[in-house]
């Protein structure tokens, strides 16, 4: 009795580990060249959302080289990257190198460091439109400005922040 338990035991655990091995789904594999890690590094904020960090990781993963109009004539290739409510224009050489970005969204969340300076310095304020900018080169890493407009009852200002929630100008 004790024999056909351990076969029924073994069959079991034979068939749950084929079954298994089977029930693994495989991602597609996207390779990211370790040489525009710093434009990830640079532009990186964890409060932004996905479609944003997708957009800047397609930029940071596009390979020049193995594009349709590729050619070793060219020292610079502009590529653009779209969302609806964004895009980015980034710069790459012939060598694939990511070297410069221009980047711009609208109405997207604020950061929580700029949330914050707004309602310090204009409580009861609300933000209608914005526009969060970035500017990324390979020397001097990126520039983060959100371009704002408040209003209150008839009143409308304009105000500039940057990541850290300091104005840098109305």
């Amino acid at each position: 009795m004790k024999q056909k338990n351990l076969k029924f035991y073994f069959l079991f655990l034979f068939v749950g580990f084929v079954f298994s091995a089977n029930a693994q789904v495989l991602l597609p594999e996207v390779v990211v060249p370790s040489k525009r890690y710093k434009y990830l590094s640079s532009v990186d904020n964890k409060e932004l959302g996905e479609p944003i960090k997708m957009l800047e990781y397609n930029a940071a993963a596009y390979d020049v080289k193995n594009s349709a109009f590729y050619e070793d004539d060219y020292d610079e290739y502009y590529i653009s990257f779209y969302l609806p409510n964004g895009y980015i224009l980034a710069t790459y050489d012939k060598d694939g190198k990511l070297l410069r970005t221009a980047e711009r969204y609208k109405n997207v969340a604020l950061p929580t460091a700029v949330s914050k300076s707004l309602i310090q310095a204009y409580p009861d304020w609300s933000v209608p439109k914005d526009v969060y900018l970035v500017s990324y080169e390979e020397e001097k890493g990126s520039t983060k400005i959100w371009k704002l407009i408040l209003t209150k009852e008839d009143k409308r200002i304009r105000v500039k922040l940057n990541e850290r929630g300091e104005f840098i100008g109305k």
